[in-house]
């Protein structure tokens, strides 16, 4: 096993990590339920769902079972001019429960080129319809990705600032709080009243990596319904949110205006396998409805709509549906209300709130940034009474998998009232 860590060290450039300076990563040799097992005999909680993408825990036996029927069957096949079951069953399975008028399901990789394929969609369709609208417009501090769309209309800061010369413009607006929604509206609206304005995107009600900032459905309502009546393809990335994480199946079901594209992937697959979904609503399928080649939506991905990646997203659908699954998300959200009560009470902690599955709470040192140094300290705090937790900065965050138990969440309350008092 130490030769395996060696080898790591030699061999991997692991993501969000520096070359020199950083912890030696841990060895996982297998998981179960919310634990990751260690090859040296730990068993760590997994209270982030490794990147907010387990939904029903490590190692699910139903999908497990599913992935491994349809590797004996078909594991690929090209998806231009070919279709499979597992795609057409997760299509008619996700336009079951996705919001408004969705209309068709688009397959690609991850998070970020469902982003890729919903701004390019949207663009297009102006492109498609002989109109000259240019303009995207995001709230500042978002995060959509790591590829160049998704990277040009998230925050220009840490992450993106050796690419600043290559992203395309965007007009950012702020992002809305209880003092500025009238300001917000107003800035919101003064863009588009400008005109050519091809689209709006925005991570509904909660923006996760930029430090799980939650902000009300009231004014995203507001800004959707202008948005809609000057005819801007209003664009919502679930990726984070959808699947259960808010408390229902999407955000966008917290709002009374449904977006016109919505990109979804992480919990897609209740974790197991990569994959995303960029849906669409009838107004942006017709714009493509034409026989002129130029006309096609040309994106394609060598792995799109995989089979197995497809069959585990329809085994953990069956799961999300299931009524378990949902008093699993209630219990969840009841739990967490109830301990930012508690949070409320400590002067160590700035903002707690939650949001269905999401807990959040700022640690009141130094400023909130990504970039606060106690990262470092309330990462190592947790892992060392193996409590998986990776802050964002100084802000703590709770997203478990939904088969979490009350006791397992107690465990990492207990945890995070510990650390509260060594501060």
């Amino acid at each position: 096993m130490i030769d395996l860590l060696q080898q790591d060290k030699s061999n991997i450039w692991h993501p969000f990590t520096a070359l020199e300076g950083a912890d030696e990563p841990l060895l996982i040799t297998a998981a179960n339920g919310i634990y990751l097992h260690t090859h040296d005999g730990r068993k760590i909680i997994d209270g982030i769902s490794s990147w907010w993408v387990n939904l029903h825990g490590h190692s699910n036996a139903a999908i497990a079972k599913a992935v491994s029927e349809q590797a004996t069957r078909l594991e690929h096949v090209i998806f231009a001019g070919f279709t499979h079951e597992p795609a057409i069953t997760l299509a008619n399975n996700l336009l079951s429960i996705l919001p408004g008028d969705q209309s068709k399901i688009f397959f690609s990789d991850n998070g970020s080129t469902a982003v890729e394929v919903a701004l390019k969609m949207a663009l297009q369709y102006w492109y498609n319809r002989n109109e000259v609208r240019k303009k995207v417009v995001a709230f500042k501090g978002a995060y959509h990705g790591d590829t160049f769309g998704s990277m040009s209309v998230g925050e220009r800061g840490l992450f993106t600032k050796p690419f600043f010369p290559f992203l395309f413009d965007v007009d950012f607006i702020e992002f809305p709080t209880e003092e500025n929604e009238a300001e917000v509206a107003a800035e919101f609206i003064s863009i588009v009243d400008q005109g050519n304005v091809a689209c709006f995107i925005f991570e509904p009600l909660i923006q996760a990596a930029g430090g799980m900032r939650t902000y009300s459905p009231s004014v995203l309502n507001n800004l959707i319904d202008y948005a809609r009546r000057e005819n801007v393809i209003c664009i919502a990335d679930e990726v984070f949110t959808g699947f259960g994480r808010t408390g229902r199946f999407f955000a966008s079901e917290h709002l009374d205006h449904s977006p016109d594209i919505i990109a979804l992937s992480k919990g897609l697959t209740g974790g197991t396998l990569p994959l995303g979904v960029t849906s669409c609503s009838k107004k942006i399928v017709e714009a493509y409805r034409n026989s002129e080649f130029s006309k096609t939506f040309f994106h394609g991905h060598s792995y799109t709509a995989n089979p197995l990646a497809c069959a585990a997203a329809n085994a953990s659908f069956e799961l999300l549906v299931s009524s378990e699954c949902r008093d699993n998300i209630l219990r969840i959200s009841d739990k967490h209300k109830n301990f930012v009560k508690e949070l409320k009470r400590n002067n160590n902690v700035k903002n707690p709130r939650s949001l269905g599955t999401i807990l959040a709470f700022e640690i009141a040192v130094g400023e909130t940034s990504y970039e606060n140094s106690i990262r470092k300290s309330i990462y190592s705090f947790f892992l060392e009474r193996d409590i998986l937790l990776r802050p964002l900065g100084n802000v703590i965050y709770i997203v478990p998998p939904y088969v979490i138990t009350d006791p397992e969440l107690d465990l990492i309350y207990d945890c995070i009232d510990a650390f509260l008092k060594s501060l």
